[in-house]
This record gives structure tokens, C-alpha cells and sequence, in this order.
């Protein structure tokens, strides 16, 4: 299995916000802190998923990116419903991007690799 800084990265964001999400008033742990907790989750999945099936990374990391594009409007809403400060959003923010730029990498580095899977994406 191929390790990526992605992994850690994405391990910091789970390991950060997912204590948040416990800290939200408990009508709404079981609404928007599941959504933030499903998608957290999903996102790891996928890229666990990417480096054990190299023939379909791409795929996986497609979902990932979709996974990743869900957290980040699901934590925009914990910050406009106040769950989240605006000290904490901006580190979420900050976490979530840096996941997204060793995401985009990766996507980009499995495209060059194998044109033809890239193509059969599209």
C-alpha cells in the first residue's frame, strides 16, 4: 500500500474535528455533527481505498475529492450556525485545504501515470 502525506494530513483533520463535532449542542449532534463526522470518515475511506486499488485509484480518489467538497460546506454551516468559532473554522479551513492540495496531486500524479484512466473517467 502507498503511503501519502494525504493520509496524515487527513488524519489531523479526523484527529482535530471530530472531538468538535462532540462539542456541538445536543439537538445537533445527531444532524449536521453526523454529516461532518460521515464525511470526515468517507474522506479517509476513500483515500485508504485509493492506495490498496492502484486499478481504481482514480476512482477513489474522485470520491474523495467529492467527499472532501461535502466536509468543507458542512463545516461552512457549523460556522454560520456558530457551532464552530471563527478561530476554529479557519483552522478546519486550513486543515481541509492542505488535504485538498495533496489531494489534487495525487489525482494529478495517478492521471499521468495512466492517461487511458483518466479517460475512461470522463
Amino acid at each position: 500500500m502507498k503511503e501519502s502525506p494525504a493520509f496524515t494530513k487527513c488524519y489531523d483533520l479526523l484527529q482535530w474535528l471530530i472531538p468538535r463535532t462532540l462539542d456541538f449542542p445536543k439537538r445537533q449532534r445527531g444532524v449536521i455533527a453526523r454529516q461532518v463526522q460521515q464525511q470526515a470518515f468517507a474522506l479517509y475511506e476513500s483515500l485508504t481505498d485509493a492506495a490498496m486499488d492502484e486499478a481504481a485509484a482514480l476512482t477513489h480518489l474522485r470520491r474523495a475529492d467529492r467527499h472532501l467538497m461535502k466536509l468543507r460546506k458542512y463545516v461552512r454551516l457549523c460556522r454560520d450556525w456558530h457551532f464552530l468559532s471563527v478561530r476554529q473554522y479557519g483552522h478546519a479551513c486550513g486543515l481541509m485545504s492542505e488535504v485538498g492540495r495533496l489531494l489534487g496531486g495525487w489525482i494529478r500524479s495517478v492521471e499521468k501515470a495512466d492517461p487511458a484512466a483518466f479517460a475512461a473517467v470522463l
